[in-house]
């Protein structure tokens, strides 16, 4: 195989473009931290960041195959590789059924109430990309299928879900809202030629607003899941900065332009990692 063709594999699975692993990744650390209270197991680490690693490039490469026909229609994907032909489609199925596989490898290694719930868990993943077609709200379907993660984590490191996973996976569901309608401002326009759906399109002139809400309810649903916990302040000073740093993402869309709206998108990556700093500091350094 030439380096072209691994080349082209690679950045139809976004190898290349990490943030999207990155913002389903840090809310899986987010339940990993809380279920062991600052100690997951090594095994554990390893299976979650691997598994959201492949499953997010499995998602990626699903996305592409529903979209083939879409995306050289638009300017910010007519460069992906099954638009401009690189890769076939016979080529993408089985680099996406290779990619899942892989990662259900990883959860056969765990136990079984988390092996339940990876089966929706891919089911959610493997459609959201047709949900486009006629969900007004497709972002919405994609937190929830982003938020699997967490349940999972909670599972495979105690055994049980208790309430506060799903205020967790609630919580990243409105954050997932806030930063893929950023992302979603950034294709409007040709969303709207296209005929394929986006909370941008949907919420209109109240787009920047929405934004806002989202953000605001995500960090009262993670001050909430604190108090259950009984964390430390630390947890809720980088609730405060993730505040901050929301603040600043309404700054750069509120002429939505593309631009400063992908990068208000991409940003997302310190607001989670935030969150995560401040859990770190709660469970792992503070008395």
């Amino acid at each position: 195989m030439t380096r072209l063709k691994w080349s082209a594999y690679l950045r139809l699975a976004r190898m290349n473009k990490p943030i999207g692993a990155l913002l389903l990744l840090w809310p899986t650390l987010w339940a990993l931290w809380l279920a062991s209270a600052g100690r997951p197991s090594f095994a554990n680490l390893l299976v979650f960041v691997a598994g959201t690693w492949l499953m997010r490039s499995a998602g990626c490469v699903a996305n592409d195959l529903a979209d083939r026909h879409i995306d050289g229609h638009v300017e910010r994907t007519r460069e992906r590789p099954l638009a401009t032909g690189e890769v076939s489609v016979k080529e993408a199925i089985l680099l996406a059924i290779g990619l899942s596989m892989l990662a259900f490898f990883l959860v056969l290694t765990r136990n079984t109430l988390t092996l339940v719930l990876s089966l929706p868990a891919l089911f959610l993943a493997g459609s959201y990309p047709l949900t486009k077609r006629f969900f007004p709200l497709p972002q919405a379907y994609l937190g929830i299928a982003f938020g699997f993660g967490i349940p999972m984590a909670w599972a495979a490191q105690t055994g049980h879900v208790p309430v506060q996973a799903w205020w967790l996976m609630a919580a990243n569901l409105f954050w997932t809202l806030a930063y893929d309608t950023e992302y979603a401002m950034v294709d409007r326009d040709d969303d709207r030629h296209l005929g394929i759906h986006s909370s941008a399109l949907l919420l209109g002139s109240w787009d920047v607003r929405g934004v806002m809400i989202c953000y605001g309810t995500s960090l009262a649903l993670l001050a909430h899941v604190g108090l259950l916990a009984h964390l430390h302040p630390v947890y809720f000073a980088s609730l405060a900065l993730a505040a901050g740093i929301a603040g600043y993402h309404l700054w750069l869309i509120r002429n939505r332009e593309r631009q400063a709206c992908f990068h208000a998108f991409l940003h997302n990556n310190w607001f989670g990692a935030s969150i995560f700093a401040g859990l770190v500091l709660t469970l792992n350094g503070t008395p």
